[in-house]
């Protein structure tokens, strides 16, 4: 079907009707040019000026098909691994190898396809159609260091919250998972959603899915295991289990007399066989270790509180390691940092050291995914790198920054970026191979401060979440995502010599301190008597050097002021006029 229309005008709207007819041209006025002004033009020809002196009008008409988008699917009941085994863990993997090998089933089957995947594989060999035949051309100089926004997606409640956690859907970087929540305490407005979302990246304007919970939602996780399942984390303390396939409302809930007495800032996932097992930090002091098949009560308990303090301590981030299976990090809302063991038989023995030396709540804590005795964490206004050899102080850290920063995490292709999010709404991206004293990119994300941050397990997509409830999907370049050549060497390198140079000086500070003890002790603390005084004579000296200076500058000001006074007394005094023929270069002068 087309569509036409027809534009209509009365001839009464044109005006008065022009005659035209043919007469020669005469002369009206003539008016010669100035010979002065002439010099101030030039002269131009030929001269080609075109003129219109109606309005132009166009016709246009458009046509366009509907176009219908539908998405679907599939669930997969058969191939891939079986439940009860992990992938990311290799000795399982080897196991379940070795028993399908040993099938005559599975022997019979290959000898059947081997002739035919023969035939594929020489036909490949023969004209590879996805070889790139021109990788060793293209060379690349300096350092790839690029990101771009790729998605939005704003938080649909009419009152804007904070994105406080983010977790990717184990299966692809499609999907992910956010929980927000206003973090000011008793700043909740009236009527603030309690929900959290999962979005799927292909479709940022409406969330995939409503998780909707009683109170607001500090954390959320997927499980590794079984994508279908999450947990998240109640502002009451409570733990809820979330099942996709079963609506947005949670399966099971902890009851709250055995839940947490505060938030709960932070729940993992251990590795584990039934993948079944989570641990919950809160600022309460405690750490819980849940059965998310019957949320009843805790399994198990850790009282965070070291051996030789009275002090509790919150949690507010943790940490677990797959080939660390007896080991799991907290860190605390004092700015220490506790490594505590699963496999302690008394309560004394779970909280194995600490580590301190933040000045603020460890916002973040990760070990690196490829060196995991070294960690990192983000407190603050720096960041920290530590190793669990070297106990007394960070190995390495981050000059002090003019905001504060509030998550930060590794990346899980390289062993050397790490990420960190600040309060002025930016991301730092440090690659401690190319530089170690300033970031190697710095991108500003958004105007509000940002809370979270993500990075998948490809490398290539990070999610920064802000204060607004604004989620952004940054896509970083090859440089930042892809293994350097020869990067595994030289950042392990870095972190043994750095480590070593901390154990030099823990040691001559051991050394200090005991030749401190023995002075005390022979001399009764007359060695501290003797250094006393001469601490007193430089305190004395540098303050006696202080009011001097004090003294001399007011001294340059009262010359400065006299000087100035006379000088203003001399132009107030009258001018004596001179006599005649008087005129002396002395009394102009005066």
């Amino acid at each position: 079907m087309e569509i036409t229309y027809v534009y209509t005008k009365k001839r009464a709207d044109f005006g008065r009707q022009c005659n035209f007819n043919d007469r020669p041209a005469e002369v009206l006025a003539d008016i010669l040019p100035e010979q002065n002004l002439r010099k101030e033009y030039i002269d131009r020809n030929p001269c080609d000026l075109a003129l219109q002196c109606s309005n132009e009008y166009s016709e246009h008409e458009v046509n366009t098909e509907r176009f219908e988008c539908e998405s679907r699917g599939v669930n997969h009941t058969e191939g891939g691994w079986p439940k009860d085994i992990n992938p990311a863990e290799v000795e399982q993997t080897i196991r379940y190898r070795k028993k399908v090998e040993k099938d005559e089933v599975y022997i019979q089957t290959i000898q059947t396809l081997g002739k035919e995947m023969e035939r594929f594989i020489r036909q490949n060999n023969a004209v590879d159609i996805y070889g790139d035949y021109f990788a060793d051309i293209m060379e690349t100089t300096g350092h790839d260091a690029s990101a771009k926004t790729v998605n939005i997606m704003r938080d649909p409640s009419d009152i804007k919250r904070s994105v406080s956690h983010i977790s990717w859907y184990p299966d692809g970087a499609q999907k992910l998972a956010a929980a927000y929540s206003i973090l000011e305490f008793q700043r909740s407005p009236v009527g603030m959603s309690p929900n959290s979302f999962i979005w799927d990246i292909s479709n940022p304007n409406t969330p995939e899915t409503v998780l909707k919970s009683c109170s607001p939602m500090l954390c959320v996780e997927y499980n590794p295991k079984d994508p279908h399942l999450l947990v998240g984390g109640y502002y009451n303390g409570q733990l809820a289990l979330f099942d996709t396939r079963k609506g947005s409302y949670p399966t099971d809930v902890s009851p709250v007399e055995w839940s947490h007495k505060d938030p709960i800032h932070k729940v993992i996932f251990p590795s584990s066989k039934t993948g079944s097992d989570v641990f919950s930090a809160s600022t309460d002091g405690y750490v819980y270790l849940w059965d998310i098949r019957k949320l009843v009560d805790p399994v198990e308990t850790w009282f965070l509180q070291p051996k030789d303090s009275e002090l509790k301590l919150g949690g507010i981030s943790l940490d677990f390691e797959s080939t660390m299976p007896t080991k799991f990090m907290v860190g605390t809302e004092q700015g220490q940092i506790l490594l505590c063991n699963r496999k302690a038989k008394t309560p004394q023995d779970k909280i194995t050291s600490s580590f301190s030396g933040s000045l603020g709540p460890i916002y973040a804590l990760q070990r690196n995914p490829f060196y995991p005795k070294q960690f990192l964490s983000v407190s603050d206004w720096m960041s920290r790198v530590w190793s669990e050899d070297a106990k007394e102080s960070a190995i390495m850290w981050t000059k002090y920054c003019d905001v504060e920063l509030t998550d930060g995490c590794w990346s899980p292709t390289r062993p050397a970026v790490y990420f960190v999010t600040k309060v002025d709404g930016s991301v730092d991206i440090w690659d401690l191979c190319f530089k170690q004293s300033d970031p190697a990119l710095s991108i500003q994300v958004s105007d509000d401060p940002l809370l979270s941050i993500r990075a998948h397990n490809n490398g290539s997509l990070v999610a920064v979440g802000s204060q607004q409830g604004t989620l952004t999907i940054i896509q970083l370049s090859s440089g930042f995502s892809q293994l350097q050549p020869n990067e595994k060497n030289t950042i392990n390198a870095t972190f043994e010599r750095e480590v070593r140079r901390e154990k030099i000086l823990e040691g001559k500070q051991r050394e200090l301190k005991l030749k401190m003890k023995q002075q005390n002790a022979t001399g009764g603390g007359g060695g501290g008597e003797k250094e006393d005084p001469e601490e007193e004579n430089e305190v004395e000296r540098a303050e006696k050097d202080f009011w001097a200076s004090i003294q001399q500058d007011q001294k340059d000001l009262d010359t400065r002021e006299k000087k100035r006074a006379e000088a203003s007394q001399q132009k107030s005094q009258p001018t004596p006029i001179p006599e005649e023929g008087g005129d002396q270069p002395g009394n102009q002068d005066s």
